[in-house]
């Protein structure tokens, strides 16, 4: 294949990657979003490695055959809840990747001088460093969001001070491995303090801000992703990281905005965690207990419905029965519509993948933004698996890990019902004083199977 044709190949599988990028904005377009991407990525592995400078291609094979294999097996054997624990294992291996890329640039750079050479110096210390950070910062947010490690933030004294001090060495050491023209005991010291770093800066960030912190380490892993492009004068996976990079710094702006976030926080290692809980664990009063029976009576006196589904409806699989509800209630003439908080789950968009996979259609799907202002106008809200979304303690508590971050209103309807397995906290560790307002009651179980047995008595 020469090179031209591979120049070709990559323009149109860089056109697919953006067309893939703006159909997965929309939920009635991600499924076309996806084929776009799967097509590009295709067509830019065909343009590789049958390309004039490709060679071993029998072991190339032989290594898409072993990990495509492995990433089959893993990817239909992994459950929706468990989606954000991939996805973080997978930004750590685009991490190690580079971190591998670049050292193996660095021992094998051909004939460089002057200018040229002090350039991919900089490109082999850069994707280092960024692929270091993205390795073990991914891999910390995969032990958080498989409970392998506390979702608490980790609070060292001076913690800012030390990521600004790691952050300074680095550059200065920057300066080191150019002016030697490289020094392997210096891209040695760097990965180790990047590796810190990268570790360091997602400790220190609570469990329940890990949507807006896989949302960061996407970004971080299209960077890494660019930086090994520039090291193998790569155009299109250039172009490639690039469009990640890109997209998951703007995503999580996106969604820092909405959770009344600073961007540079976040960044900083910081997100919502200056703050500890004055309630914790314990109980805020009394709290009712509904039965089944109860929750049925309230929907069929109701003319209007809100669903706020979390990160337990998704454990529970309850999406399916809820769906059925929804629909049987809008066959009676009632007006049932769902809440979505932007980080509700633990992944950017979860709980409307768990929805649409269960043929809710889109048009009932709302924004916090979208629905936040007719709480008060609602007969009953059901609360299925959520906790820290709809936590009134944001708003009335200085003190809480989650202050000032925007929730769902759910408070302000008439009825509140929740669906949980216990009075236990949530993923940030913070009991929630909705659980024991008047017009809230406990409806306590498995979800799915309570919305079973709610569908049966509607």
């Amino acid at each position: 294949m020469s090179h031209g044709i591979v120049q070709a190949a990559y323009i149109v599988a860089g056109l697919l990657f953006i067309l893939s990028l703006a159909g997965l904005s929309r939920q009635d377009t991600a499924r076309s979003g996806n084929y776009a991407g799967i097509a590009g990525m295709a067509l830019a592995l065909i343009a590789t490695i049958f390309g004039p400078n490709t060679q071993g291609l029998g072991w190339i094979l032989l290594a898409m055959v072993i990990g495509g294999a492995i990433g089959i097996f893993y990817a239909r054997r992994v459950e929706m809840t468990e989606m954000p624990e991939l996805v973080a294992m997978l930004h750590s291996f685009v991490g190690l990747a580079a971190v591998l890329v670049g050292f193996n640039t660095y021992f094998d750079h051909g004939e460089l001088t002057g200018a040229m050479l002090n350039i991919h110096l900089v490109e082999i210390y850069l994707g280092v460093f960024i692929g270091a950070v993205t390795f073990t910062g991914s891999l910390v947010a995969f032990g958080k969001l498989r409970g392998l490690l506390s979702s608490a933030a980790l609070m060292l004294p001076h913690r800012h001070k030390m990521n600004l001090a790691a952050l300074v060495i680095s550059l200065l050491l920057l300066l080191v491995f150019v002016n030697v023209e490289g020094s392997v005991a210096v891209l040695l010291i760097v990965t180790i303090i990047a590796l810190v770093f990268g570790y360091h800066l997602v400790a220190s960030i609570g469990g329940a801000d890990m949507p807006v912190v896989v949302s960061m380490l996407n970004s971080y892993s299209g960077w890494a992703a660019a930086a090994a492009g520039f090291m193998l004068k790569n155009d299109l996976l250039i172009v490639t990281g690039a469009l990640v990079g890109s997209s998951g710094a703007i995503l999580s702006y996106i969604m820092c905005r909405a959770m009344n976030r600073s961007f540079i926080s976040v960044i900083a290692g910081g997100f919502g965690s200056d703050g500890t809980s004055t309630a914790g664990d314990d109980e805020l009063g009394s709290y009712v207990e509904l039965q089944v029976d109860d929750v049925a009576e309230m929907l069929s006196e109701a003319d209007s419905v809100i669903i706020t589904p979390g990160y337990g409806m998704a454990v529970a699989q309850a999406q399916y029965p809820v769906h059925e509800i929804t629909e049987r209630l809008r066959g009676q003439g009632k007006e049932v519509r769902f809440g979505i908080h932007p980080v509700a789950g633990r992944l950017p968009g979860h709980m409307n993948v768990l929805l649409a996979e269960a043929k809710v259609p889109y048009d009932i799907v709302l924004e916090m933004d979208e629905i936040n202002d007719d709480f008060p106008q609602t007969d009953v809200v059901l609360v299925i698996g959520a906790n820290d979304t709809v936590n009134p303690a944001a708003q009335d508590d200085p003190n809480s890990p989650i202050a000032g971050m925007p929730v769902l209103e759910v408070w302000k309807a008439k009825q509140v019902v929740v669906f949980k397995r216990s009075m236990n906290t949530g993923y940030a560790g913070v009991q929630n004083p909705l659980f024991f307002k008047d017009n809230a009651g406990m409806l306590f179980g498995d979800a799915k199977e309570s919305c079973v047995r709610i569908l049966e008595k509607l």
